[in-house]
């Protein structure tokens, strides 16, 4: 289908795809298959009740839950009435979701019984959030809120022209989410973006990574974050997917349901595939269905690429750079490109948008083959952050250039390499370390499953990198082998001073490793042996 006839609103989108896509299922999730029919009539019943509950144009709506057919039915539903949605992340502590609560001024929370740190309705119940006055489980039962099921029965009493006259005064321009920034560092922010500037940018990714309509789609990415919702289960809509959400990850469940459900399309973190990579358990399961992965982000390493197409069996394996605040997307492989390109970029700018790298200080665009900040504009540049204008613009210039603060190199077809974020950088006696380049490199050793460097003082040298390393089963290594094959490929100031062996990284719901609890361990460590 062309840009041109696709519906530039999300309840406009759900009827076009229930007529374009019919009884196609929809989701699938625990036994239960939704058509794309079921799922509109499904959406509808939804804003009914949004209505019934007193939800205006504009007002926003929280959803603080897993992965679910529910929540999918939720957000096109508070959607079609114009409200907006504010995904909260899975992992938040109360007074992190309350505070986000208060800041957006969200009316109404669809959560869940149990989430990574408690019971939400526990952990929000002695916090001050006077703007809330709705509470509804999505799934479950429990006093101090409404079930899913009864909240959409008070929707009965709405008549369907006052349905249908609120998802008509939708428009394309009008805000459609509030999404947090994953703050892995600083207080997360929110990113606010139109319904066309999702469905435009998603239906451009979904065309150039080869989404189809016969793709059974696993969503691991958590529906709260722009992969798991907007290249996720949006993306799936537009194009007719399969759509099969993952409440929980699990390596071998996820590898039986790629096996059980023929699973074509797998997308993630570097961390995901990486994880899959190294468990030994794999070869127990089928996963010659596997068509289509999509990852990105700074650490990509070729081998990872290598070892997605030879291990894992994908036939395409695409990376592509994006942000929240571009919508998600900022560049993205093309399927011509040659596997050189496609293993070591994330691509050229989306059509339609402009992508420079940039003097930080200056903005003027550095020479190709130089490093500087990747600056960003066009239709997927965020509309700005939440009630925070100082904030957006210090990201957003007069010009229109978003600042990414991520550091890149572009070559002269247009291609980035993405070098590191501005704020992960280190300086060691006065050379610039960028922690992605040593991990892409250690990732080359063998028998390294997952690794992150970070930069922790030391006198003399000012600072001096520390990487964590998760071996593979069976591995046997220590700091001398890291140590020698890093001076082996790469320059003396940029080898690690120290490594330390965990049997885990901390990640945040998204697959990003969370640099700031790496710190905090070092700073440790390195008390300990002072």
């Amino acid at each position: 289908m062309s840009q041109a006839e696709l519906p530039l609103t999300l309840p406009a989108l759900a009827r076009w795809a229930a007529e374009r896509y019919g009884d196609h299922i929809a989701i699938k999730e625990e036994g239960r298959a939704l058509s794309y029919k079921s799922l509109a009539v499904a959406a509808r019943h939804s804003a009914a009740a949004f209505i019934a509950a007193g939800v205006d144009k504009g007002d926003r709506v929280a959803i603080w839950a897993p992965n679910m057919t529910e929540w999918i039915e939720a957000a096109i539903g508070l959607q079609s009435v114009g409200a907006v949605l504010v995904p909260l992340n899975n992992r938040l502590q109360g007074n992190e979701a309350a505070d986000i609560l208060r800041r957006s001024g969200a009316k109404l929370l669809l959560t869940y019984t149990t989430l990574e740190k408690g019971a939400p309705l526990e952990m929000l119940a002695g916090e001050n959030l006077p703007a809330l006055n709705t509470r509804v489980l999505l799934r479950g039962e429990d006093e101090r809120a409404l079930s899913w099921q009864t909240f959409l029965d008070a929707g009965k009493t709405i008549d369907g022209a006052a349905i249908d006259a609120r998802a008509e005064a939708v428009e394309a321009d009008d805000i459609a989410d509030m999404l947090f920034t994953s703050g892995t560092t600083g207080k997360p922010k929110g990113v606010l973006c139109s319904h066309q500037q999702n469905i435009r940018v998603f239906k451009t990714w979904g065309d150039t990574v080869g989404l189809r309509s016969d793709d059974n789609y696993l969503i691991i990415n958590p529906f709260f974050h722009t992969f798991g919702y907007k290249a996720g289960w949006l993306a799936a809509i537009i194009f007719g997917s399969t759509i099969l959400p993952v409440m929980a990850f699990d390596k071998e469940a996820a590898m039986a349901q790629i096996e059980r459900d023929k699973v074509t399309m797998l997308p993630g973190a570097p961390s995901l595939y990486e994880m899959l990579l190294a468990d030994p358990a794999r070869d127990k399961y089928n996963l010659s269905s596997l068509r289509l992965g999509v990852t990105g982000a700074a650490a990509v390493p070729v081998k990872l690429v290598k070892d997605m197409r030879s291990v894992l069996g994908f036939e395409t394996v695409v990376t592509a750079y994006g942000l929240t605040e571009s919508t998600g997307v900022v560049s993205i492989c093309r399927p011509d490109d040659d596997a050189e390109t496609i293993a070591t970029t994330s691509g050229r700018a989306i059509d339609g948008v402009e992508v420079k790298c940039a003097n930080p200080e200056t903005g003027a665009e550095v020479p190709r083959g130089q490093e500087g900040e990747i600056w960003v504009r066009g239709y997927n540049v965020m509309q700005g952050y939440f009630d925070m204008p100082e904030a957006t613009a210090e990201a957003i210039t007069e010009q229109g250039w978003l600042r990414t603060g991520d550091i890149g190199v572009m070559d002269e077809r247009g291609y980035l390499k993405i070098t590191d974020r501005l704020k992960d950088m280190y300086i060691m006696n006065g050379e610039n370390v960028y922690p992605a380049e040593v991990e892409k490199t250690l990732f080359g050793l063998d028998g390294v499953a997952q690794v992150a460097v970070i930069g922790v003082p030391r006198q003399q040298q000012g600072e001096v990198g520390m990487a964590f390393v998760v071996q593979k089963p069976g591995a046997d290594l220590n700091r001398d082998s890291v140590v020698r094959y890093c001076a082996e490929n790469l320059a003396r100031y940029k080898t690690p001073f120290y490594v330390e062996f965990v049997d885990s990284l901390p990640l945040n719901a998204s697959g990003k490793v969370v640099k700031p609890e790496l710190k905090a361990l070092a700073k440790t460590l390195l008390a300990e042996r002072a």
